[in-house]
């Protein structure tokens, strides 16, 4: 586990939202708290300048399966930062990662991935429609792989980032079995989709009804993710929960198909999860959507299996990392002969 020294925190005031995807994810943003908040890493306005090396690389066929590609200044091959954007797998954009100017200025490259939403997986008749922008986020990464020797990257050393969403699409990746296909004739599906580690914001890490409405009452979010919305109405995300909740059993092998929580093994990595507010579980959330206590059960189970991972909220014990920047660099630029992957 990671070892805790328990620093005071006067950087965890600024706001989450923005670390919860890009600047475009509105539909995702949480409520606003009235504790004070983590600080977290996504791009300021003064980043906006930093230009992608390469803009909408395609590793796809789909309009959405774009990146851009930012490349940190090395000689030798760099650690790379995977970002995905949230904004509730219904919106969002891969503009202004989270953390960008700290990894380029740390010598680790960065690439943020747009992906396709899963209205668009619901109105094409995919089942369930988390599928696509999973899916994606796993191509993607193995496309980034692909590119390691023209891209200057060590492709062992690359961790995922991202908020609400994209940081549950990022735990899943971290937790989930390689889904390399080493038979398949095309190299990209050859490559890994194995994590150094992961770094997120706000994260989901169950899709599971039942679980999530022990843990917080007034949970609302994920029956979108297997087909419990309008595609055409956005609106319509987080209104039938209580008809998700009770039809949960028949979607049930997709929950664990596609839950964080349900991957976790010993041999994961290390991963860090920072929330605007402090957890409590079994208790009304002002935002459940991007509540503490989704951190609070993973770490549990981390722990359960001797995994690293590191929980920060306001007032949090124990906190070495203080931002999510912190711990990718920490992480993925350690010697060889220190690093627990």
């Amino acid at each position: 586990m990671i070892a805790l020294n328990a620093p005071s925190l006067p950087a965890l005031c600024l706001g989450l939202a923005l670390a919860l995807g890009s600047t475009s994810q509105a539909a995702d943003a949480p409520a606003k708290a009235a504790t004070p908040k983590p600080k977290t890493d996504a791009a300021p306005k003064e980043d906006a300048t930093l230009v992608p090396t390469q803009a909408n690389v395609a590793y796809g066929t789909h309009e959405r399966q774009l990146l851009d590609f930012y490349q940190a200044k090395s000689a030798q091959p760099t650690p790379l930062l995977f970002f995905i954007h949230g904004g509730g797998w219904v919106t969002g954009d891969k503009k202004n990662p989270g953390s960008l100017k700290q990894c380029l200025a740390a010598g680790i490259s960065v690439v943020s991935i747009n992906y396709r939403y899963s209205w668009q997986a619901h109105i094409a008749g995919v089942k369930p429609p988390v599928e696509w922008p999973l899916s994606d986020a796993a191509r993607a990464l193995q496309f980034v792989r692909s590119k390691a020797a023209a891209w200057n990257i060590d492709k062992q050393r690359i961790g995922a980032s991202g908020g609400s969403a994209g940081a549950c699409s990022s735990l899943w990746l971290a937790f989930h079995a390689d889904m390399a296909d080493p038979k398949s004739s095309d190299p990209v599906a050859r490559e890994s989709t194995r994590l150094w580690c992961a770094a997120v914001s706000g994260a989901q890490t169950s899709l599971d009804p039942a679980q999530l409405k022990e843990w917080t009452p007034n949970s609302r979010y994920g029956g979108h993710a297997f087909g419990f919305m309008d595609p055409k109405d956005l609106k319509t995300r987080d209104t039938r929960f209580a008809e998700f909740l009770a039809a949960r059993e028949s979607v049930l092998p997709w929950i664990k198909q596609y839950s964080p929580m349900e991957h976790v093994t010993a041999d994961d990595p290390p991963v860090y999860l920072i929330y605007s507010a402090p957890p409590a579980l079994g208790e009304t959330q002002k935002d459940p959507t991007h509540t503490a206590n989704y951190g609070v059960k993973l770490q549990e189970k981390c722990k359960s299996l001797g995994l690293e991972c590191e929980l920060v909220y306001p007032g949090a014990p124990g906190v070495k990392h203080p931002q999510i920047h912190d711990f990718l660099i920490a992480m993925l630029k350690a010697p060889a002969a220190k690093s627990s992957r």
